[in-house]
């Protein structure tokens, strides 16, 4: 079935938080700056290089296509993968990329060449996330086969799997000198292991238990921002497994969304929502400060320009694009995945037999298309 193609004119974005304490001065100003099509099936992920200079985005249609960071023009187009690609991510030099697919490996690619160098191979199950460590000689790796495994770049093999959670693997991110690593799972738990030992340090649930669509820790490591299929995202001071702000106003009970920390042009909290909206919250009133309108559905994937106030959103099924907006100056006249899986696999598409405990085989895992 042929999808059809984004809008490439936005609606204005808006600025209408639920109330107006914080001065317009100190709202972000974000605009649409591009649009980039050229995905054939919908858009899984996307990430901004560590130079700023690219934007990868994966999909289900198998392939990662590169862009230009700064006038929206694509590099160049990956393909390897027997099936369709649910993440990327950069190496924090930029010069590789990862990616897990939903047949059931990770493959390493040189951003350069385009070429794959590596296969990593071991998960029984559907790929979910990947990250790359901050020295980017580790990969961490989370499935549908409940387990989080960690591999050598450079000779691809599994140095540790952790048997994680009880549901499939949502997220998986290092913190920032690479010593520790959260996963969060359908499971409703948000767990920090210790990358070296692979020891669990310690384990984070709400007190309703909700399924956990996201996790990744704060620039600083301090804090983890986790999002729950209850249309919630939680900053937690995991060292003290309390939980210091909460974030709501958007949409989120049925896909995986990803959620972003800028802080380019202030502090923010960033995500995608059900509504076909991109909300922006002040990360310490907790209000929300902008709403990027646009998209004509879901929106799944954000992600945050290292340097620049620049945001790249991409939807679900109606549409192929990634978008991008950059924050206006004060100064001028007008002065910037289906991803989830529910509690049982069945639940993702409800064509699967009530009977199946595993994802039915040419469905992609974050989308169900």
């Amino acid at each position: 079935m042929t999808l059809p193609s984004a809008s490439t004119t936005a609606l204005p974005a808006t600025n209408n938080g639920p109330n107006n304490s914080i001065k317009s001065s100190q709202r972000p100003n974000y605009t649409l700056k591009y649009t980039l099509t050229g995905h054939t099936k919908a858009v899984s992920s996307v990430k901004f290089s560590a130079d700023g200079n690219w934007i990868a985005s994966s999909s289900a249609d198998k392939t990662v296509k590169i862009w230009s960071a700064e006038d929206a023009k694509i590099e160049r187009t990956i393909t390897g993968h027997k099936m369709g690609i649910s993440d990327v991510a950069w190496s924090h030099d930029s010069k590789l990329l990862v990616s897990g697919s939903d047949d059931k490996t990770l493959k390493i690619w040189d951003f350069s060449t385009g070429k794959c160098l590596k296969t990593l191979k071991g998960h029984t199950n559907y790929v979910f996330c990947c990250n790359f460590n901050p020295q980017s000689n580790l990969i961490v790796s989370g499935s549908f086969d409940e387990s989080v495994r960690i591999w050598d770049v450079r000779n691809g093999k599994c140095l540790k799997t952790l048997p994680a959670h009880s549901d499939p693997v949502s997220a998986v991110n290092f913190n920032r000198d690479g010593s520790l690593i959260v996963s969060s799972s359908y499971d409703g738990l948000c767990r920090i292991w210790d990358t070296a030992s692979g020891q669990c340090l310690k384990t984070l649930i709400d007190d309703d238990n909700p399924p956990v669509s996201f996790v990744k820790f704060s620039p600083n490591g301090k804090y983890i921002l986790a999002a729950t299929l209850d249309n919630t995202l939680k900053l937690w001071d995991y060292s003290k497994g309390k939980c210091l702000k909460t974030y709501t106003g958007h949409k989120n009970s049925k896909y995986c969304i990803f959620a972003n920390f800028s802080v380019t042009g202030g502090k923010w909290i960033v995500c995608g929502s059900e509504d076909n909206m991109v909300y922006i919250w002040n990360l310490q009133t907790k209000e929300i400060v902008q709403k990027l309108e646009g998209h004509t559905d879901a929106v799944l994937c954000t992600a945050c320009h290292p340097t620049k106030n620049i945001i790249a959103s991409a939807v679900f099924v109606r549409s192929k694009a990634v978008k991008g907006y950059t924050q206006r100056r004060r100064f001028c006249k007008a002065s910037r995945r289906e991803r989830g899986v529910s509690k049982l696999p069945h639940q993702i598409c409800p064509a699967w037999p009530q009977t199946s405990t595993n994802p039915p085989p040419q469905q992609h895992s974050r989308l169900c298309l």
